[in-house]
Order: C-alpha cells, then sequence, then structure tokens
C-alpha cells in the first residue's frame, strides 16, 4: 500500500468503510435500508419510500500509530540514555471529513449517487522520525572500528509526515424486479492525492571531543585515506624498481587497507548527508459495483461486490535524489508510477427484525487485498486477504429516538515481510454507538462515537531493516560482512495503534 500514515478507520489496504454516520453508530449496515445504504447496500436504498433522499455528515477522527523498535545501534544516540529499545509515535487527526449521499427513488427505480473520502482522509506526523531511519544513523558507531575509529555516539534531526486523501463519487441505479427482490449496478470513480514530506538531517558523531559534522568528518577522512593509499602504491612501486620486493609487499598491504578504509569513509561520508523527501503523489481510477438485496417476512438479506479499482500514482518530488539512500523512500522518486491497487470488496448481511422495536444484524466483508495490484509487487508478501466479522443492534426507544450499537472484527493477513514501519497496519476490533433522533418524519439527525481497538504485532530481523546506502556498501565489504554475520544487526519492531471518531450527520427527505 501507500505510506500507511493513513486515516482510515476500517477495511482492505486503502478502504474507508466509514463513509456515513450511522455506520459509526453500528458497523453492521450491510442489510440494512437506509440512505446511508449508496455506499453499504445499495440495492436495500430502493426499499425507502418514494422521493428524494439526502444524507450530510461529518466525522472528525484521531488516531496514534506507535512504533517500538529494538536495536543495538539505538544505544549510542545522543538522547536515547544508553537503552537499545526506542518508542516511535505518529498522531493522525482528520478534524473534518465529509459525505454526502443521495437517491431519487420513483416506481421500480432508484438512482443514487455519493461522495465520501474512500480512503485516507487526513495526516500523520512523526516527529522525531522512524526507527528505520535512525537505524542508519546508528550504525555509524557500530562500523566506526573498520576505519579505526573510536565513534562514541550520534545525534541527528528527522521529521515525517504523510498526507493521502482518496475521494469517491459513486453512481448508480437500482431496479425492483419484484416487490421483495432488488439489483443495483453503479461505478465507482476514485481520485487520489497524496503528499510525504520528511527529512534526516544533521547528523553529527562524537569522536569524544563533543559532537562534529559527520558528513564532512567522513569527507575529510576519505581524501586522507585516498592520498595515503596513493602514496603508499607510489612506495611500493619505488622499492619494487630498486630489487626490495619485502618492502614493496608491506607498501602494498598497506595500500591495500588504506584503499578499504577510504572506500568506507566515502561511503559513510556519502550515507550521512541530508536526505529530504517533498512527493506529491496523484491518481484516477474506476471500478464497477453490483448489489442485491432481498425481503422475506422480517428478515432482509443482502450482498454486493465492488470490483478492483486500479490505481497508478505519478510522482512528483524535489530533492527526491537524496533520499535514494534509503531503499524504503525510492519509491517516491521523481516521475515513478506508483501501483496502488484499492481492492475489490465482497460484502454479505442479514437483518432481522426480532420484536417491532429490536432489529438485529450480522455481517461479512471479505477484501481481496492479494489481487490488488500494488508498488514492488507487495501483495505478494501477504499471507492471505482481509476478513471481517461484523454485528449490530438497534432499538427503537420510543418514536423520535433510537438507539444502536455494534461491532467489527477485523482480521488481516500480513507477514513480517509485508510489515514495516512506514506501512503498516494491525488486525483490531471495534465497537461502534449512538443515536438517531427522529426530529420529524422528514428529519433525522444521527450521532456517534466509535473506536478501534487495535492488537499489536510483534516482528524480528536479522538485518534490522536494511534500508541504509551505508549498511548496502559495507556488506560487500569485510567490516560489512563480519558485522552481519556477527548477529549485531538483529533488531525487532513492535507495531500497534489507536483510532476514535465522532460523527454527526443529518438525513432528509422529501
Amino acid at each position: 500500500m501507500a505510506m500507511s500514515l493513513t486515516t482510515a478507520t476500517a477495511g482492505g489496504l486503502l478502504t474507508n468503510t466509514n463513509q456515513n454516520v450511522a455506520f459509526l453508530r453500528n458497523p453492521c449496515r450491510d442489510a440494512s435500508i437506509g440512505i446511508d445504504g449508496v455506499y453499504s447496500n445499495p440495492a436495500g436504498v430502493l426499499f425507502l419510500p418514494e422521493g428524494l433522499h439526502l444524507s450530510l455528515n461529518i466525522q472528525s477522527a484521531h488516531q496514534t500509530r506507535t512504533v517500538t523498535s529494538t536495536f543495538a545501534g539505538f544505544a549510542f544516540g545522543k538522547d536515547n540514555g544508553g537503552e537499545s529499545r526506542k518508542v516511535f509515535e505518529g498522531e493522525a487527526h482528520a478534524p473534518v471529513v465529509p459525505s454526502v449521499q443521495a437517491a431519487y427513488n420513483n416506481g421500480r427505480w432508484s438512482w443514487q449517487a455519493g461522495f465520501a473520502v474512500t480512503g485516507g482522509g487526513g495526516k500523520c506526523v512523526f516527529d522525531d522520525g522512524l526507527g528505520s531511519f535512525e537505524s542508519i544513523v546508528s550504525l555509524l558507531p557500530m562500523l566506526g572500528p573498520s576505519l579505526g575509529l573510536d565513534v562514541k555516539g550520534y545525534d541527528y534531526d528527522s521529521y515525517l509526515k504523510g498526507r493521502q486523501y482518496y475521494f469517491g463519487l459513486q453512481l448508480g441505479s437500482a431496479y425492483k424486479i419484484t416487490d421483495n427482490l432488488s439489483l443495483y449496478a453503479g461505478v465507482r470513480l476514485t481520485y487520489g492525492s497524496c503528499n510525504y514530506h520528511g527529512y534526516l538531517r544533521d547528523i553529527q558523531v562524537d569522536m569524544g571531543n563533543g559532537y562534529i559534522g559527520a558528513s564532512s568528518f567522513f569527507a575529510q577522512l576519505y581524501e586522507k585515506a585516498v592520498t595515503g593509499s596513493a602514496q603508499c602504491s607510489e612506495a611500493a612501486a619505488f622499492y619494487r624498481a630498486n630489487g626490495d620486493e619485502a618492502t614493496a609487499l608491506q607498501y602494498e598491504a598497506m595500500a591495500l587497507k588504506l584503499k578499504g578504509q577510504g572506500e568506507a569513509a566515502g561511503a559513510m561520508a556519502k550515507a550521512t548527508t541530508d536526505v529530504t523527501l517533498n512527493c506529491d503523489q496523484t491518481g484516477f481510477g474506476a471500478a464497477p459495483t453490483i448489489g442485491l438485496h432481498y425481503k422475506l417476512w422480517h428478515l432482509d438479506f443482502a450482498v454486493k461486490y465492488d470490483f478492483r479499482t486500479k490505481m497508478t500514482l505519478k510522482n512528483v518530488s524535489a530533492n527526491s535524489e537524496s533520499a535514494e539512500s534509503i531503499s524504503s523512500l525510492r519509491k517516491f522518486a521523481d516521475g515513478n508510477e506508483i501501483r496502488e491497487d484499492n481492492p475489490a470488496l465482497f460484502t454479505a448481511g442479514v437483518s432481522w427484525q426480532i420484536i417491532k422495536p429490536l432489529r438485529f444484524s450480522v455481517g461479512y466483508h471479505h477484501f481481496f487485498d492479494k489481487d490488488a495490484k500494488l508498488y514492488a509487487d507487495m501483495q505478494k508478501k501477504l499471507d492471505g486477504d482481509t476478513n471481517e466479522f461484523l454485528a449490530g443492534l438497534e432499538f427503537d426507544v420510543c418514536k423520535p429516538l433510537m438507539l444502536s450499537v455494534g461491532i467489527q472484527s477485523t482480521n488481516y493477513q500480513f507477514s513480517d515481510d509485508y510489515m514495516n514501519d512506514i506501512s503498516f497496519n494491525v488486525s483490531s476490533y471495534t465497537v461502534g454507538c449512538g443515536a438517531c433522533v427522529r426530529v420529524s418524519d422528514r428529519v433525522k439527525i444521527n450521532v456517534a462515537y466509535f473506536q478501534t481497538n487495535y492488537k499489536t504485532y510483534d516482528k524480528s530481523t536479522s538485518d534490522y531493516n536494511n534500508l541504509s546506502l551505508l549498511v548496502n556498501s559495507f556488506t560487500s565489504s569485510q567490516a560489512g560482512a563480519a558485522l552481519a554475520q556477527s548477529g549485531a544487526l538483529a533488531g525487532s519492531d513492535s507495531f500497534t495503534r489507536t483510532n476514535k471518531a465522532f460523527g454527526l450527520g443529518v438525513d432528509l427527505s422529501f
């Protein structure tokens, strides 16, 4: 998926299923008959009374993303207190997320339209960057001995902000085949607009006399090593020409050693230059959607299938060359076209009016994540598709007031290869509750609270993130190979999130 700094509250890789406040107060809407069904059950909208129906909604969400990273190199960080375990937390705010649904029912036909933020919806900020960024810098003290240096510590400045908005427009119509059966067909149009801004800069090292700029220090070291290697090669040639083979071999060995140190110092100088990312992404996609609703006695049955939306995002990036030293940021290079499909979605639901004032519903969602094409074929690293199970209750306290509650269990099939601190989600369960106030026969007000409780995903690795040009340069050298074989690059990440959302909406009938 795209950088997972999105405010999506439910669903597959890029899908927001909270497209109406009615969903917040009861997530199980798959067989419910209401104007919110323009998204959740469009075939069922036809069973509303004839006329024009309109729903206006505003949601406000707050999320956090927490990554607890463990890596030996973190212990050298200036502000880490000697600890190899560090917590990186990002906050996401979506103060206003609007949506509109409209339907006009006339006879056996229903003409429908809906607009919502179908993915993303806000921005997420990591004020101190991420562990995958800091791991690059933390390698400096670990690789110092290969240059004969005692790097006692490091310091740096880092920041990352991501913003995602996927705007969706759904148009379609439903037809009532019999008094109890209706079919729906429509199309979903999606426009994506994303921005990612961040940096890793002012990298410093402590050589025992305070902190100094790392890139300039290693650049000077590189120049000295290159000059020394050339001088030793000249000396070796001189002694060989004068018949002193033993001395020539000594100078050749010194030249080779200095050459290796120079290459290492050059790699470290390059890897410690400032990295700046500022990438805008835009793209468009369209896909059909179909649905069916059947009424039987006090039961309603409904199914819906949203086809996969092919999405290709085009990058327009500034300073993208500097970000090439971090492999996870190379996808944001200027001019790149990034495949980020929205997965197909199948939903099924049953609603049962147990007694006149009480309704019970159950639902099921299946997101075909592995069929959605993603950048670098990331979908192949998934262990399976996403499944959701839902249940809800609605109770008419009196004619003007209805209370509701619902629960949703979201189960992802991620793998260690798929998960990283830039892009992650975790399985969860969600509880929503709220009220519908019937002001009149033509006006309803929905108010709701929605909270998602996330599990924790733990990942261990023998080569922590492997994101750095620094690592790539050294893994081909003796020093880097020895470091990797020693297990010093082993680390772990623990991922979790929080989410809370409020919503207020008004439904109008004319």
